[in-house]
């Protein structure tokens, strides 16, 4: 399993790993007996030990693979309709673009969202499989 805050060299490429995200059907598992997990959201010393790994490794990462995607890259087509979105924890997504936003990276791979879409470089991943090998060229 890949540790949140690692990083990776796979066949000459160097990747950051950063999970977490917000369930947005939390409540609903709670209520059903069904299987919630109370660490899915990275902490706050977390975050701050990537915070420092991206500032000691210079603001510049080859690929980002995050769970959820930078916080101006959310899929709002993808939100749940019905579902107040108030209720949303998106500190998850505010602190990618944190990241992003201090960082030269080439492409930042998520899923989470259950949808294919690339915007700008952030690619976000449901069906898509992207070969290693592929990476090279972006």
């Amino acid at each position: 399993m890949a540790k949140d805050g690692a990083r990776y060299n796979i066949n000459g490429r160097e990747f950051l790993i950063i999970g977490g995200a917000y369930s947005v059907d939390k409540h609903y598992r709670l209520r059903m007996g069904y299987r919630w997990f109370p660490d899915e959201q990275l902490t706050d010393e977390e975050k701050d030990m990537i915070r420092r790994s991206v500032e000691g490794h210079g603001n510049r990462e080859d690929i980002i693979l995050a769970h959820t995607c930078p916080y101006n890259n959310l899929p709002i087509e993808c939100f749940m309709p019905g579902l107040d979105q108030s209720t949303v924890d998106e500190s998850m997504e505010q602190f990618l673009q944190e990241i992003v936003d201090k960082a030269e990276y080439n492409t930042l791979y998520c899923g989470h969202w259950h949808t294919d879409k690339v915007d700008g470089k952030v690619h976000i991943l449901f069906h898509d499989i992207i070969l290693l090998e592929d990476t090279k060229e972006q």
